[in-house]
């Protein structure tokens, strides 16, 4: 197994602060961790009905939020060990084309490096609708007027440690824009789940990578970013 990459927790302007499943979605025996809708040609979901596609105002000041799994990792049906988990690499690609604060979610309890005991660590998760402990907490998130929620899809849903994260902190009147990387699910239920863990908040248009192409994502993020307002170039 490859050990995670870890980076101390240091407070400031586009500097990493904080830890798919297995490459962004993940399978265990009798149970896919992911939905089974096709992904569309340019990976992104479509705007849930009734939902504006919502943009950031200029000059808001972004965090950028993200969990991602290293070590043994999903891989087209098979497996592999990622020395960077691919939600982080999607979240560096994001971060080194914006203006934000970059933060890494970590677990108190690490996920295992084994893809096996983490896909069954998640299911007992979701099925006792758990908060795994957070390490390194922000104090707040009051400054900042736009947040990108960056998670791998396991079993449809961003993992528990996401809504673990998001109710901590009170999000009205800010714009929150999910990110993920999947094997099928796109964006799962990141949607309705956000919506629920942070009331008040504007749920904006997300991006969706499969986990085995993000390294590949370039222009699928620059396009988003542009999208939602807070890429100008």
């Amino acid at each position: 197994m490859t050990p995670s990459d870890r980076t101390g927790p240091t407070l400031g302007r586009r500097t990493l602060l904080g830890g798919v499943l297995l490459g962004g979605a993940t399978v265990m025996t009798g149970v896919q961790l992911t939905g089974c809708s096709a992904p569309p040609s340019d990976g992104t979901a479509p705007d849930s009905p009734g939902r504006p596609a919502s943009t950031a105002s200029p000059g808001k000041r972004v965090l950028l939020a993200y969990f991602s799994r290293p070590g043994e990792n999903y891989h087209y049906g098979g497996r592999t060990d990622l020395r960077t988990g691919n939600t982080e690499v999607l979240a560096r690609m994001i971060d080194e084309r914006i203006d934000c604060d970059l933060h890494r979610i970590e677990a108190a309890d690490p996920y295992p490096e084994d893809y096996e005991e983490t896909v069954a660590r998640n299911v007992r998760e979701q099925d006792a609708d758990a908060r795994p402990a957070v390490a390194h907490v922000l104090p707040s998130i009051e400054r900042y007027d736009t947040v990108l929620l960056g998670s791998p899809i396991w079993n449809v849903r961003a993992p528990m440690i996401m809504t673990a994260f998001t109710e901590r902190y009170d999000f009205r009147g800010k714009t929150v824009f999910p990110f993920t990387t999947h094997a099928m699910s796109r964006l799962g239920k990141t949607e309705r789940d956000y919506a629920a863990s942070c009331p008040g908040a504007t749920i904006g248009e997300g991006l969706a990578v499969r986990g085995e192409e993000v390294r590949e994502a370039d222009a699928q993020v620059r396009a988003w970013l542009r999208r939602i307002g807070v890429l100008e170039d």
